[in-house]
């Protein structure tokens, strides 16, 4: 059982390593395709690629931060309804986001042409949304909850009653605030700042939708565009080394993090209670947190609908064909997501119960190897998936293996399996760790196999994890973009890639009901994830 839930694994580090393994074969065709590019294009794609990462880098860092402080720290109106609402943004893919704020705010839309009604203006009254400045908005709308929620969590955690022991010595609420909270914030502020980079270096449809010249973008046209695998192997590889960077200062920050929410100050989270704020500040404190939920959440989730009910008036409501094709879009993505699902779920149980029986430093390797797949974008993983059965291809030219994998739904299903398994196994290995080894010693000494307690003992305990595990799968599959768009079979579209060709080409209106379904699907893990932390937050 070792040897085969480890060569699975390194069958999901295939990607990852054909991507490395182009760099072996690197040849004078290769140097000189490398100098072309560094000659051409590249520089723009790191200097566009490096602008947005800083832009949302410092963005996230601000509103993530000074919103989790808000409402850990401070006490104004309504901080129990934001302390779940400034979650709801993470429900709302970039691209969605991207479709309705081009709408809302472009020289057609309806407050461009309400204003100028309004005013008797003529012309443009700001520039296109369409720009660098305008993805970085854009981003650090939907990404800010990934620095909200760590950082929330250890100022919970440790900063509110440390806090409260420094007012009992006499320290005033802007010392309290500056000596103790935010130092200990910093490493929950640069893990958050990291994830978010991580998913705006992955992205595909805000960018491409937008025009920008990135890295991702870059991958796309040199593969699709100018059918040069080696081109879009050496940019797979560039952008494969900026998210391991990031990986590594995340799990950084992890580290010291945990460090510096460990100890018994979070048992004592009941005793201290929030600073209560007054006139103008509690108003500023208020609106700090209603601006993020309104621009990231409800102003787009209240554009898409009116797109909605225009495109179903304009079409004398919408016809048996559309509903027909949006049912097969639906479908087609419910099919792969509940398929995902299942697998990385199966998948992540059985190395979770192989990790726990049989510790050993090659299982351990292989569960690292299946935790890097959520940081690899979808834009490297299929290319590495690509250039492998290339390879194979040249080499058995009648193995099939292009057919395979190319435009199939095992080639589809494969990458979902490298992109996302890790986030069942966290989930899983979370579930195990409640789960006390002695339960599995007892089994043991009355003789049970270890078939039958995984099955009989272990499954039924993990009910609720592996649930949540295969919750999360089938949201971030309903959602990806990137390696649907490569790998997916012919003529067999999903609600994300509808609605990104849609909106390319300039149909927002027909765009719209597959991304409110989108949405509508990512808002279930949102809510059961605030739900859970109003469950463990201390009441004040």
């Amino acid at each position: 059982m070792l040897r085969a839930v480890t060569l699975l694994c390194l069958l999901l580090a295939v990607p990852v390593l054909g991507v490395l393994g182009s760099w072996l074969v690197f040849d004078a065709e290769s140097l000189a395709t490398l100098q072309h590019q560094w000659q051409t294009v590249l520089p723009e794609y790191l200097w566009h690629s490096g602008l947005l990462a800083l832009g949302v880098a410092i963005g996230v860092a601000l509103l993530g931060g000074a919103t989790a402080a808000a409402v850990t720290l401070f006490d104004f109106p309504l901080r129990r309804v934001f302390e779940w609402a400034l979650l709801l943004p993470l429900a709302m893919p970039a691209y969605v986001l991207a479709y309705a704020y081009t709408d809302f705010l472009q020289f057609s839309g309806p407050l461009q042409m309400a204003l100028r009604e309004l005013t008797g203006a003529q012309g443009a009254l700001w520039p296109d949304v369409r720009s660098l400045p305008g993805a970085v908005a854009l981003f650090i709308l939907c990404l800010y909850p990934y620095v909200y929620l760590l950082t929330r969590a250890a100022l919970g955690e440790r900063a509110v009653p440390l806090m409260e022991a420094a007012r009992l010595l006499g320290a005033g609420s802007a010392r309290r605030v500056r000596e103790v909270a935010l130092p200990l914030a910093r490493p929950a502020l640069a893990a958050g700042v990291a994830l978010a980079l991580m998913e705006t270096l992955a992205d595909y449809g805000v960018v491409s939708y937008f025009g920008l010249t990135t890295v991702t973008t870059g991958i796309y046209h040199a593969w699709l565009g100018m059918n040069d695998s080696i081109a879009a192997s050496q940019l797979a590889s560039v952008l494969l080394a900026g998210v391991a960077l990031l990986m590594w200062l995340e799990r950084r920050a992890q580290r010291r993090l945990r460090f510096a929410t460990g100890g018994r100050g979070a048992a004592h989270g009941a005793e201290a209670r929030p600073i209560e704020l007054q006139g103008a500040s509690a108003a500023f404190a208020f609106a700090l947190c209603l601006l993020p939920v309104l621009l990231g959440f409800a102003l787009p989730v209240a554009v898409l609908l009116r797109l909605v009910v225009i495109e179903a008036h304009d079409a004398g409501a919408l016809d048996a064909a559309a509903w027909s094709r949006f049912a097969d879009w639906g479908w087609t993505s419910l099919r792969l997501a509940l398929m995902a699902a299942a697998l990385a779920v199966a998948l992540s149980l059985t190395l979770a119960f192989a990790a726990r029986t049989r510790r050993g430093g090659l299982l351990n390797f292989a569960t690292r190897v299946v935790a890097l797949g959520y940081a690899v974008p979808g834009a490297v993983i299929a290319v590495g998936i690509l250039l492998p059965v290339g390879w194979l291809q040249a080499v058995a030219p009648g193995a099939g293996t292009t057919a395979l994998v190319t435009g199939t739904a095992f080639g589809l299903m494969y990458a979902y399996l490298v992109r996302f398994s890790a986030v069942a196994l966290q989930s899983v290995e979370a579930g195990y760790a409640r789960v006390p080894l002695s339960v599995d010693e007892s089994a043991r000494l009355l003789g049970v196999p270890q078939r039958r307690m995984f099955f009989e003992l272990h499954v039924p305990l993990l009910r609720r994890s592996a649930l949540a595990a295969a919750l999360l799968v089938f949201v971030d599959v309903m959602k990806e973009l990137p390696a649907t768009l490569l790998l997916r079979p012919f003529d067999s579209d999903t609600l994300a890639v509808v609605a990104y060709q849609l909106a390319r080409d300039e149909r927002l209106g027909e765009a719209a009901l597959p991304s409110i379904a989108i949405v509508a699907v990512g808002l279930i893990p949102v809510l059961l994830l605030s739900r859970a932390m109003r469950e463990r937050a201390p009441r004040a």
